[in-house]
């Protein structure tokens, strides 16, 4: 085996200190993270293929009991390679292989008390945590239990980067004191900044550009892209969170591109629960992960978010995923009847779809014992029904029904166990108020309860997965994001709406599933798709929101498509030849393949599904983009069929390919492209 496979641990002395010096490469060589412990201070640093994508940052963390931040030593680093496979069912890739290099150093504070940390180091992911055993105490017992008061874990990038984060919004303010949710707009190739938008630091994940204001202030001097320094990119995260720790964030930047690891907001839930979270020992903390690469590629394709993570229960399930229609995106809290519903579960079947969700007020609206009546319709309509609930009880203000039963343990039994006699599939669960580890909890026992009586479990107003789909089998999607009901609510969001398409492939939906609730095929937003009615008008191409099918991932998609879509053109109605494609689109993928973009501006992604390739792409550019693909999905003499923006209502183009795996395409400004294979 050559020897970068290995991991070098190597001792060097300093002026005035003696640092321990440990270094951990990826398989390939490119990928290194060098791990210091300088004046009784753990630090690491990051470069790739000999660029620094992170200049020397800080580790440790302070608990309840003691500093393991500080005045420690170094006791030993131990190293080994890691290689396995996992499959998954709900994600970017069926079949994942594993190829890593494992570096953990233990370090002794002043009291005498260890901890480990553990780093894994793949060809473009690195993935690092601590890892606490159960410590003495001066009285020679033992701790059991540790709070963690504060991680000073952080992330320090060249002065160079620019980044692509969204600002962490103030706590219990926005919809009936509901957020943070996840839902604020990005801001776009921007300098490193003192303090974020509301001053509470960024969400993960966030993407950063390392060489992007050195690239630009070369294209300003009107000078060769070549000029100017190395570039790479790298998109922070975290995963492996459950009910044993609290979701974080990243601070505002400290000191020259610093950025640290942040608890939740006291304010947070309506200020109840802790800030910090607490576990028994031995145990360990999430991990925080980076993806590096030169290319965007590593970060669109990254598996790291389930790499390291482990399923929380088995399942007895089979769950079957798939598309739904709904009412409420369009025709909103009006259309929660039961008549209305009828018609959406009439659209589910001329549709081919699997399911209709059913949103807020049914339990006013329809009420329990009528909901029973209208799952049994459905069935005899081939559609599964899924529920819609509110997780609050008593941290915010929703009225939105049903409310207090996600949040009553009792109560939600009591449900899950009538939706399950009903066959009720699924249910969604909205408005959490915060990333504390009682919200954390909460989202664990709703997913575990519900798995008990066979339902999948979307989460809506709520935070981002963190390796969900790996540890809860029944998990099937998170909005967490600016998503689709704002184009209802604003025409804003319709005018940047190929903007956030073009990005979210790069951020937010590389890291876990996004229940993004798109694909409009009404040109105005409102119920019958009327023109002379109040209502946001889209400004996109039909082949624009055909491409958000591949573009956006999430394994139960439920499109924002309306009764009159089925109607004449004229009428509401949408082409055919879009409805045709929406009646075959899966939701659910073996391989992803990123093959061209920039964040806001397009996306081109394949993915494969059942041996059928989609190629997808938009465009945000102001102006119509050409590219010539290169396709390796694609061979010269293949059949392809390209839905293009010049799209007509009768059959889409259908050639064979000439020129082996390059494919040229035309989008217009705010268009779209779909390749099917």
């Amino acid at each position: 085996m050559r020897r970068n496979l290995f991991l070098v641990a190597s001792f060097v002395a300093t002026v005035g200190a003696f640092a321990q010096h440990s270094v951990v490469s990826g398989p390939d060589g490119k990928l290194k993270l060098d791990f210091d412990l300088k004046n009784g201070k753990p630090v690491y640093s990051v470069t790739y293929d000999g660029v620094q994508m992170l200049d020397e940052s800080p580790l440790g963390f302070v608990a309840n009991f003691a500093d393991f931040s500080q005045n420690l030593t170094f006791v030993k680093a131990s190293e080994k390679h890691l290689a396995y496979d996992y499959t998954m069912d709900r994600s970017k890739f069926a079949n994942v292989k594993v190829d890593a290099n494992n570096l953990v150093v233990t370090l002794k504070n002043d009291k005498g008390m260890t901890y480990d940390i553990d780093f894994r180091v793949s060809n473009n992911d690195i993935a690092f945590r601590y890892v606490i055993p159960n410590q003495p105490d001066r009285a020679h017992e033992k701790k059991f239990s540790i709070r963690i008061m504060k991680e000073c874990t952080g992330f320090d990038f060249p002065s160079s980067t620019t980044t692509f984060l969204t600002p962490q919004s103030d706590a219990m303010v926005g919809w009936k004191g509901t957020k943070p949710s996840y839902e604020e707009e990005y801001d776009y190739e921007a300098p490193m900044a003192k303090k974020s938008r509301f001053g509470h630091g960024y969400t993960f994940p966030g993407l950063f550009h390392v060489g992007g204001a050195d690239a630009e202030a070369t294209q300003k001097q009107g000078k060769k892209k070549v000029e100017a320094k190395p570039e790479g990119w790298v998109l922070v995260s975290e995963t492996g969170v459950s009910s044993s720790y609290c979701g974080s964030r990243l601070s505002d930047m400290k000191g020259d591109g610093l950025y640290t690891l942040e608890f939740p907001m006291m304010e947070e839930n309506g200020g109840n629960g802790t800030i910090e979270p607490a576990f028994a020992l031995p145990g360990a903390t999430p991990w925080r992960t980076i993806t590096v690469g030169t290319s965007l590629k590593p970060i669109v394709e990254t598996t790291v978010p389930w790499d390291y993570v482990e399923a929380q229960y088995a399942t007895q399930n089979k769950y079957k995923y798939g598309r739904g229609t709904w009412s409420w995106i369009i025709w909103q809290d009006n259309s929660i009847n039961y008549d209305d519903q009828v018609k959406y579960i009439g659209l589910a079947k001329a549709m081919g779809y699997e399911y209709v969700l059913v949103d807020n007020w049914w339990d006013n609206n329809i009420g329990k014992k009528r909901m029973e009546e209208l799952v049994r319709y459905a069935k005899t309509q081939g559609v599964d029904v899924f529920l819609w609930y509110s997780s609050s009880g008593y941290w915010n203000d929703i009225e939105q029904g049903p409310i207090n039963i996600m949040s009553n343990p009792i109560v939600r039994k009591q449900y899950m166990k009538w939706m399950k006699s009903l066959g009720v599939k699924g249910i969604k669960v909205d408005f959490f108020g915060g990333d504390k580890q009682e919200t954390m909890r909460l989202y664990e026992a709703i997913l575990s309860d519900a798995d008990d009586n066979g339902l999948m479990v979307i989460f809506h107003g709520c935070t981002i997965p963190r390796g969900w789909e790996r540890m809860y089998p029944n998990y099937v999607g998170s909005e967490a994001v600016l998503a689709s009901e704002n184009m209802f609510f604003g025409q804003h969001a319709c005018d940047v709406e190929a903007r956030d398409v073009a990005t979210h492939p790069f951020i937010r939906n590389a890291i876990g599933c996004m229940e993004f609730g798109g694909c409009f095929l009404s040109r105005t937003i409102n119920k019958g798709n009327d023109a002379s009615k109040h209502g946001s008008k889209r400004v996109t191409t039909d082949c624009h929101e055909l491409a958000t099918t591949v573009l956006f991932q999430n394994p139960i998609q439920n499109f924002a498509l309306a009764p009159e879509n089925l109607n004449e053109i004229g009428k509401g109605g949408a082409p055919a030849i879009c409805l045709d494609y929406m009646r075959n689109v899966p939701t659910t993928w073996e391989e992803t393949v990123f093959i061209d973009g920039y964040p806001g501006k397009y996306c081109v992604l394949a993915r494969k599904s059942g041996g059928k390739w989609y190629v997808a792409g938009n465009n945000n550019t102001g102006k119509p983009l050409t590219l010539k693909l290169n396709l390796p999905m694609v061979s010269k003499g293949d059949m392809i069929t390209v839905y293009s923006d010049d799209l007509k209502t009768l059959e889409p183009q259908k050639k064979e390919q000439k020129a082996g795996a390059t494919v040229a395409i035309t989008m217009a400004n705010q268009g779209g492209f779909v390749i099917v294979k």
